[in-house]
């Protein structure tokens, strides 16, 4: 059983250039209500490490690429977001690590809420212990 909930992201275009096109219920699984990306990341610095207690995300590199490390206390997988026609969608309880962030990497996220630090789970010990515990 596979953890990884990878998306392909119709791809549209021409010789002008290429559309893809993001929609709520339709290729995205949620409604979005949030929408962040993160730009200008530093060379060795990973990013993440939380879990959220009932977010669901998707994540897609419009530009460059960055190793996704997924765990959901049983199951640990990796994927290269490479394409901007490839998404990961992140559901609840999965604590996930963002690494090796290529140069000018555009890592795009979209949230099915608002932002609400209750939601984070920002210690692993603390997520393994509810994994354990549910």
């Amino acid at each position: 059983m596979s953890l990884t909930k990878l998306l392909d992201l119709k791809t549209l275009g021409d010789e002008r250039g290429h559309l893809i096109v993001l929609e709520n219920n339709k290729n995205i699984p949620f409604d979005v209500k949030r929408v962040y990306y993160l730009t200008d990341t530093q060379p060795g610095v990973p990013r993440g490490f939380h879990a959220h207690r009932e977010l669901v995300q998707v994540a897609v590199c419009v530009s460059g690429k960055c190793l996704m490390k997924l765990d959901d206390g049983v199951i640990q997988e990796e994927v290269w977001l490479d394409t901007p026609s490839k998404a990961v969608v992140i559901e609840p309880m999965v604590w996930h690590e963002m690494h090796e962030f290529s140069p000018q990497c555009v890592l795009l996220v979209l949230a099915s809420d608002f932002y609400d630090e209750a939601d984070y789970i920002r210690d692993y010990s603390k997520f393994m212990e509810l994994i354990h515990n549910a």
